[in-house]
């Protein structure tokens, strides 16, 4: 493996970022580093940064990309994450992405992977889901879970997210394509770009994002 692995997961919603970085985390151990995640931890933490961005929250605003890079750095000098990290949700825009070429240094980032799924197939696979209010599981809504509305991992409440109705599906992916698809031609500019699809079966998307790290004598 690289001497710091740092690998940036992108893709419509519902591309199944989340999926893939539980799996690749494991494989490589390395910590899945998830936006939406560190928000919430932050805030949950009460730290300064986390009391910034819960009055920020609080008013209804957008999380600034400042604050979103200093609570990616606070947690990519975590422990965990000194032979690298799997980031989901981040960079989210071109400024994001010019800030972390900066925060890493000549290391840089080693990949970045977009999971390239049709905007009809996220669109189904968004519909469909059911996540657990509690420990984040997700599930789909003809699953036991979904229809019982209670989580197998651990009881808590499984709901059909707001962002996940068609309305909110429709804002979120215009956002994705006016804000996050320019960050494709940004590392294909750099050689770190790999394309893989996204629309197979989970395994095989796994395997074919092995290949790529492989190939380029990551792992």
């Amino acid at each position: 493996m690289a001497s710091r692995l740092i690998l940036v997961v992108l893709g419509k919603q519902g591309a199944g970022k989340g999926t893939q970085c539980k799996a690749l985390a494991s494989t490589y151990g390395i910590p899945h580093v998830s936006t939406g995640d560190i928000l919430r931890a932050a805030v949950k933490a009460g730290s300064p940064l986390g009391l910034e961005v819960k009055s920020v929250l609080d008013a209804g605003a957008l999380v600034s990309d400042d604050l979103v890079v200093k609570l990616v750095a606070e947690r990519l000098a975590e422990g965990d994450a000194e032979r690298g990290a799997l980031l989901d949700g981040f960079p989210r825009t071109l400024a994001q992405a010019e800030a972390l070429e900066k925060l890493l240094g000549p290391s840089g980032v080693s990949l970045c992977v977009n999971l390239d799924v049709s905007t009809e197939l996220v669109t189904e696979r968004l519909s469909s889901r059911r996540v657990c209010q509690e420990c984040g599981a997700i599930y789909r809504a003809s699953d036991i879970e979904a229809v019982s509305g209670t989580c197998s991992e651990c009881s808590g409440d499984v709901v059909q997210r707001r962002d996940d109705q068609p309305e909110a599906i429709r804002q979120r992916l215009e956002a994705y394509e006016r804000d996050t698809a320019p960050l494709l031609d940004f590392y294909d500019a750099r050689k770190l770009l790999a394309v893989i699809d996204g629309s197979v079966e989970v395994g095989a998307v796994g395997s074919a994002i092995d290949d790529a790290l492989s190939t380029r004598g990551l792992v």
